[in-house]
């Protein structure tokens, strides 16, 4: 870091000269790039900013008016303070001119009593500030060894940020652009403290910018992603403003996290890699016309051209807990549903079609059915693979250009069926019903408006209160609006459960007895939980 102003002047060079703080006091923290030894009045045109400019005044004009501009111009220009030696032109004290000029333009003004020789001063600053640079550069070569090697070496991404940690010393985390923590390196400290409220925290702190550090959190924020797709922010969390080091060392680590990822794409087998590049191509309509998908895919041993076509998608219903975890988790199952279909003897292209979906195009052979392809697809994938999943698929479509038509409709069915899956071998749109409705709706400003109208008093009380009265109507409705049980689930007594009822009528203003009212009333609550979910 550059020395400040306050440092300077802690210089026994400086200190010889008897300095004196005459205006400014509370801008000695400004940064000095540069000092400047200067008599003429002129010379703020000569500065670039960040100078701290030596005088002994004797050049500089008589009227009030002019010194004010002087400091004005300095000022302007960014020089990060002004050092004048009294006894050539200003005897005692500055005029007060020169005084009130800087204490309104907020720039450090200070006197020497003392005559100093300025090229001591200038030298002494100047080494200290060469010096500086000198062990930044030593800095930023051992940063680019240590990550060089972390990149060759494939390091997880817990190795990656236990290295941020020790030469930052601040704890570092790396989340995913759900704002779900991937790793943690508490750099010493507690990790509740750094995780505690974390979701909250961390979409409070949105930088407009690739890497910046946001003052209010205290935090240095980087993008993690290549190829001009970002999966994840670096977060470094700063006692102060980080030092230029500190960005150094977080946009190093950042691509090298992100240098990781894309080897580990790599390892994926090179038949799921053609098959998801198929289906990516289909999907994004990469290719030109279908025929050069139906080329594509029957170079790899399936036909395409003349089938039924039905896309389903595989998830899985619980995280692996670390991004490393996930990806490798996410291989597994791409290569457990392709082994699926070949003892279902049933051609498909299957591979990653993101972080978290694995996509399978089936072909049905002539007679066979969606639901009975399905079936076996679903019964062999869970013989394979022990891990919970879901599998999820769109309508039969005639042809490859309404390919994706189906896949959207087997993620939306997907979305809904992993958060409350029922055991189901697979699940397809008249599966989810009323909650499949409401997910295909929720975009509809309509809904929104009917679950607001419904349950906006409700969500204002408990939000001001910080009151649970809308878990409560919750329980209550889920229950089938028996108090008996509803209350044992609420782990409350039946008195204190029947008080929240009437509070939840009085600030619904509604009869909890009403049949219709209830109905609305659990509509609006569904509703509610899927446009919850489309922002976690």
């Amino acid at each position: 870091m550059l020395p400040t102003v306050a440092d300077v002047l802690a210089l026994d060079t400086v200190r010889r000269g008897s300095p004196r703080v005459v205006a400014g006091d509370d801008r000695l923290d400004t940064r000095v790039r540069w000092v400047h030894v200067g008599e003429v009045h002129d010379i703020a045109h000569l500065l670039r900013g960040g100078e701290l400019v030596l005088t002994t005044g004797v050049a500089l004009p008589s009227e009030p008016d002019k010194l004010a501009d002087y400091i004005g111009e300095l000022a302007a220009v960014g020089a990060s303070g002004l050092i004048v030696e009294l006894g050539r032109r200003f005897v005692r004290e500055l005029p007060r001119a020169v005084v009130k000029a800087a204490e309104e333009h907020g720039l450090p003004l200070i006197t020497l009593s003392r005559e100093t020789p300025f090229v001591q001063i200038t030298e002494s600053v100047h080494a200290r500030i060469i010096d500086i640079q000198l062990q930044e550069l030593r800095a930023s070569e051992q940063l680019h060894e240590v990550f060089t090697e972390l990149s060759v070496e494939g390091a997880s991404p817990a190795e990656v940020l236990n290295q941020v940690a020790r030469f930052s010393g601040h704890p570092v985390l790396l989340e995913n652009l759900a704002h779900q923590v991937l790793a943690c390196d508490a750099a010493g400290g507690d990790t509740g403290s750094v995780l505690a409220n974390w979701e909250t925290r961390s979409r409070a702190v949105m930088p407009s910018e690739r890497t910046a550090y946001d003052a209010a959190a205290g935090w240095l924020v980087t993008m993690v992603g290549a190829r001009g797709q970002d999966w994840g922010r670096l977060i470094l969390l700063c006692d102060g403003q980080p030092s230029p080091r500190d960005i150094v060392l977080a946009e190093r680590a950042a691509t090298t996290l992100a240098l990781g990822r894309l080897l580990e794409r790599h390892q994926e087998s090179l038949e799921r890699q053609a098959h998801g590049t198929i289906l990516t191509g289909i999907l994004t309509h990469a290719y030109a016309d279908p025929d050069e998908a139906a080329a594509r895919a029957r170079a790899v041993g399936v036909p395409l051209t003349g089938r039924r076509l039905v896309g389903a998608v595989i998830r899985l219903t619980a995280p692996a807990g670390t991004a490393l975890g996930e990806q490798a988790r996410l291989g597994e199952l791409a290569e457990a549903g392709a082994a699926a279909c070949r003892e279902a003897k049933l051609p498909a292209l299957v591979g990653a079609l993101d972080q978290s979906r694995v996509g399978v195009l089936l072909p049905l052979p002539p007679r066979m059915t969606a639901e009975t392809a399905l079936g076996a697809l679903a019964e062999r994938l869970r013989a394979n693979f022990a891990t919970p999943f879901v599998l999820a698929a769109g309508s039969v479509v005639e042809s490859i250009k309404d390919v994706r038509r189906g896949f959207l409709e087997a993620e939306q069915v997907a979305e809904v069926a992993v958060r409350q899956p029922d055991g189901r071998p697979f699940y397809r749109l008249p599966d989810l019903r009323l909650r499949g409705l409401l997910h295909l709706l929720r975009d509809d400003a309509r809904l929104q408006t009917f679950a607001e109208r419904e349950l906006g008093p409700l969500l204002a009380y408990d939000a001001q209160r910080h009151g649970d009265l809308t878990r409560i109507l919750r329980i209550y409705l889920d229950a089938g609006r028996n108090k008996a049980v509803a209350a044992q689930k609420a782990h409350l007594s039946r008195p204190a459960f029947y008080d929240r009822l009437r509070r939840l009528e009085r600030v619904l203003d509604t009869n909890l007895d009403d049949v219709e009212s209830c109905l609305s009333l659990h509509v609006a609550l569904l509703a509610l939980e899927t446009f919850r979910r489309e922002t976690t």
